[in-house]
């Protein structure tokens, strides 16, 4: 069955605009509080989001629609994405929700939905919702005495701090190391900085006066050059970029060069392999994860099991196989022993515990293998299906085996947005290139 309003990551689009509207964002939340409304308990959703102008326009259409239905309403402010999946464990809500576009810039909008057990929702549910949406609602309207009640969440962001500090051992301090951290001038402007300070680090900020426009502009996680200069310029022992709702993080060494979530993975993973913690005898990746982290996890005895492009499909197998260390290369770091979904915050404490307990600086200790050459571009179409064109496809197949053995190549549709990602990798840095570069072309020929 297609899907009108779900994407890989809950529902996104430009903000006041079909799909991101008031209006649709009012019948979500009637469909999703009667679905989620089973029971004689007061039902409750928690409801979190990032710094974008459109949030308080998306916050208010979705409590309008909950209450309605008879679901009480938790608002949270800004929030991590992370802090609102563990808040709807903690607080016993039936539905946790995350207005928030992640990476994208300020103009864009979505929303991400959560069960009870603070996991994202399944293709099947969201499906649900989406007939739901598009249905009469009058059956599910509450009776007068049952219209839900809203109210702000004061502690929520405590809450969330003393979780964060919680999953490392009481005796982990961070005292005397500097860090600059970038909180993207998104949702954790204010949590990540007190999380840092309280556990001893000395902290200088970037990306922490949000305006409603300046999300993810020429900083956090996706254009970390400015955290960079920063660290070099404060001569900080390590750097620490979030994205827009947190949930991605991107570390930047003493020496200003970025750490990508392949290299982060990689530390985790070897740390809890020393401890005996590391579950399901490796990690889980995307396809988009280089082939050297592959590579080095072979000479750990430990598998690289790879998904599709995008965090919920890494948390299904990491569920479905009992793993506990899984992530994108882009910094979604899944952590399942403390989260049930990428967690910016909580993924740079343990790698700043192992950085802590090292004695070492971050270019050592996060450097773990050498990267194999990597080309990624994105092809930008207006309509049609591109890769079904007949050129396109004998472009592909020539190029896998020009790579033959020794490289990979991966060509997806993006899930949030109209281009086509195409990525290549090998041995041989110059082939690596030619590949992309002769795909690209005629993808262009045929999208414009």
């Amino acid at each position: 069955m297609s899907r009108k309003y779900f994407g890989t990551d809950g529902i996104r689009g430009l903000a006041n605009s079909a799909p991101m509207t008031s209006e649709v964002a009012l019948k979500v939340g009637m469909a999703a509080g009667a679905l989620f409304t089973n029971g004689d308990h007061r039902h409750r959703v928690v409801i979190g989001k990032d710094t974008r102008l459109s949030g308080y326009m998306i916050e208010s259409a979705l409590v309008s629609g909950f209450t309605a239905v008879g679901m009480d309403v938790f608002q949270l402010g800004p929030m991590p994405t992370p802090a609102v999946a563990m808040l709807t464990r903690s607080l016993r809500a039936d539905l946790g929700v995350m207005i928030s576009a992640s990476h994208n810039p300020y103009g864009d909008n979505g929303i991400k939905l959560f069960g009870p057990d603070g996991y994202k929702l399944s293709d099947q549910t969201e499906l649900e919702i989406e007939a739901l949406i598009d249905s009469d609602p009058s059956g599910h309207l509450a009776a007068p005495q049952d219209i839900g009640r809203a109210k702000r969440i004061d502690s929520a962001q405590e809450r969330y701090i003393e979780f964060a500090k919680r999953t490392l051992s009481s005796d982990v301090r961070f005292d005397g190391l500097r860090m600059v951290v970038d909180c993207a001038n998104g949702a954790a402007y204010q949590v990540a900085p007190a999380a840092l300070w309280e556990l001893g680090a000395e902290v200088i900020t970037m990306g922490v006066d949000p305006n409603g426009f300046n999300i993810n502009e020429e900083c956090g996680s996706t254009d970390p050059q400015a955290l960079c200069q920063k660290v070099l310029e404060v001569r900080a022992d390590i750097g620490i970029a979030l994205d827009g709702d947190a949930d991605r993080v991107l570390i930047a060494d003493e020496k200003g060069r970025v750490i990508d979530g392949d290299q982060l993975m990689a530390v985790v993973a070897e740390s809890l392999l020393q401890r005996g913690r590391l579950a399901g005898g490796g990690i889980v990746a995307t396809v988009m994860s280089n082939l050297g982290l592959e590579r080095y996890m072979r000479t750990l005895d430990l598998e690289l099991a790879r998904t599709p492009v995008g965090d919920r499909y890494v948390v299904e197998y990491m569920r479905q196989h009992g793993y506990n260390v899984g992530g994108e290369q882009s910094g979604h770091i899944v952590l399942s022993d403390f989260t049930t979904t990428g967690d910016g915050l909580v993924a740079a404490l343990q790698i700043l515990a192992v950085v802590a307990a090292s004695n070492k600086p971050v270019s050592e200790v996060c450097k773990r293998f050498d990267p194999l050459p990597q080309v990624l571009q994105s092809v930008r179409y207006k309509q049609g299906q591109p890769l079904d064109d007949k050129t396109v496809r004998q472009v592909i197949d020539d190029s896998k085996s020009r790579l033959g053995s020794t490289g990979r190549l991966v060509i997806r549709p993006s899930g949030t947005e109209p281009v086509i990602r195409v990525m290549a990798e090998g041995d041989d840095e110059k082939l690596v290139g030619t590949v992309v570069k002769d795909i690209v072309s005629v993808l262009r020929s045929v999208a414009a």
